[in-house]
């Protein structure tokens, strides 16, 4: 029966995934890998054999109708991007799109992700947060962190290791230097950190330091830390 399979898999630790994404990866007829050297990585540590295409950001508009085409014949497909979950600043939403405008029914797997362990291990409240993932590197930085800033919400923002520093100091200008953040660095791996503090300490903590994983800024309010 025609479905896509959006299937979360592990953000850093090989034993984060279910046992209904190791299934489901087995027995798809196929699966849609972000990188199919990283996927196939993980395939081989669980021992499953599949066949794998590559779908991503700068082959997805060109691939995607051939896609839904094999889907509406009936095929069975698994969507997984390097880390995490598909569509979550990841390939996937333009599919899941044309999926639903075609009537392919899809199913997403609960499953790693990045931002809800930091967001539970900051510290700060979880009832109500903005999620606003990587921020533009140029065009509309500067709009979107004035937006921003009059969220009354706890903020969530992904950053690369060389923006770290520039996006504190950013955060600073537009935010205040006050706030209070968290910033947690390869979660689930081996030098897992959370680094807690005003923007403006870990700022400093961070200023000449060499930075290496991927980040999660989690920004509170004041009076939250």
């Amino acid at each position: 029966m025609a479905r896509l399979y959006l299937v979360p898999t592990p953000i850093g630790n090989m034993e984060d995934i279910t046992l209904r994404a190791l299934r489901i990866l087995k027995e798809v007829s196929l699966i849609l890998a972000e990188d199919t050297r990283t996927t196939g990585n993980l395939l081989k540590h669980y021992e499953i054999q599949n066949r794998l295409q590559a779908y991503h950001i700068h082959n997805e508009h060109k691939v995607v109708e051939n896609i839904i085409e094999r889907l509406a014949r009936g095929e069975e497909m698994a969507l997984v991007s390097d880390a995490g979950t598909p569509s979550v600043s990841d390939p996937g939403f333009l599919l899941v799109r044309e999926c639903v405008k075609n009537g392919i029914p899809v199913e997403t797997l609960p499953g790693a992700t990045a931002f809800v362990p930091a967001l539970v291990n900051s510290g700060f409240p979880s009832d109500r947060f903005f999620f606003e993932g990587f921020l533009p590197h140029k065009k509309g930085r500067q709009t979107r962190l004035k937006a921003l800033a009059k969220l009354e919400h706890t903020l969530i923002i992904y950053a690369s290791p060389h923006r770290l520093v520039k996006t504190l100091e950013q955060l600073i200008e537009f935010l205040g230097a006050e706030r209070p953040v968290a910033v947690s660095r390869e979660l689930t791996k081996i030098h897992e950190e959370t680094i807690r503090g005003t923007l403006t300490e870990v700022h400093d903590f961070y200023k000449d330091k060499t930075v290496k994983g991927e980040i999660v800024i989690v920004v509170g309010q004041v009076g939250d830390l």
